[in-house]
């Protein structure tokens, strides 16, 4: 996994000087060979079992470098720390192997209003044998005066049921899965630059929680499938959660809640 504390040191330097309202132009390109041990470490922070196939979500951090750059670039208008993550959609043509060599792009695409400010999509697309096989839109929202009373992405309803399984998740959870992923934005790391943020404690990933579920039913997702999350109250750490998982004729609604109810996550596999 790249080291990018660079860059992140860079986005909080450069974070007062970040005005605009364009997404830079272009797009990051990288070839990617699955490093075995990499993907151990990953599988086991997030609860997968080691297998042929790349679990569905672990293109994510191997693009994950490429958005960094697209967002430390000079013409990004916003500062990579504080942007809030809160949908992604990853759809699948077929599992990808880990001997496969890949190439991935991504890009910065359709700036446009939130609620609660501006959001934008990060679009990746990850090609084996001069095919896209996997595809992802991650949106991520810029707190901040809106002049727009557009709706919030994310899923409307899901049917998930009522809780399949209690999980306990630690207080490292945030820096075991920065060590995997490369995301070292300090809200996921310690309580206190947490604060700084708004947050009482350190909160998980989104993408550690979207993994987290996916490992639970991982032997029974379609090889074609798209998986929608959409990431609601922020999971502090530590807590204890409650994960629901229910089987429709058309797929599989699945949630992540707090033990009072609310949902810190709901996706849906289609």
């Amino acid at each position: 996994m790249h080291d990018l504390s660079a860059l992140y040191a860079k986005a909080v330097l450069t974070a007062p000087l970040r005005r605009g309202d364009r997404l830079p132009v272009g797009e990051q390109v990288s070839e990617v060979d699955v490093d075995a041990d990499h993907l151990a470490d990953y599988a086991r922070v997030c609860g997968f079992g080691l297998r042929d196939e790349l679990p569905i979500t672990y293109p994510h951090v191997l693009s994950f470098p490429l958005s960094v750059r697209l967002m430390t670039a000079r013409e990004f208008p916003f500062p990579l720390v504080g942007l809030v993550h809160v949908t992604n959609v990853i759809h699948r043509e077929r599992p990808l192997l880990v001997t496969e060599r890949l190439t991935q792009r991504v890009r910065l695409a359709n700036l446009r209003p939130h609620p609660k400010g501006r959001q934008f999509d990060v679009v990746t697309e990850t090609s084996a044998g001069g095919e896209v096989v996997w595809r992802e839109i991650s949106t991520y929202l810029r707190r901040g005066p809106s002049t727009s009373d557009a709706a919030a992405p994310g899923l409307e309803e899901v049917d998930a049921g009522e809780p399949t399984a209690t999980w306990r998740v630690p207080a490292d959870t945030g820096r075991r899965y920065a060590a995997v992923s490369g995301d070292r934005n300090p809200i996921h790391l310690r309580a206190l630059p947490a604060k700084a943020f708004g947050f009482p404690r350190a909160i998980a990933h989104g993408m550690w929680s979207k993994a987290r579920c996916l490992a639970a039913f991982a032997e029974r997702l379609p090889d074609r499938c798209a998986v929608e999350v959409a990431f609601r109250k922020p999971l502090p750490l530590p807590s204890t959660v409650d994960f629901t998982v229910r089987a429709h004729h058309d797929g599989r609604d699945f949630a992540l809640l707090s033990r009072s109810g609310k949902p810190h996550l709901l996706g849906a596999v289609r």
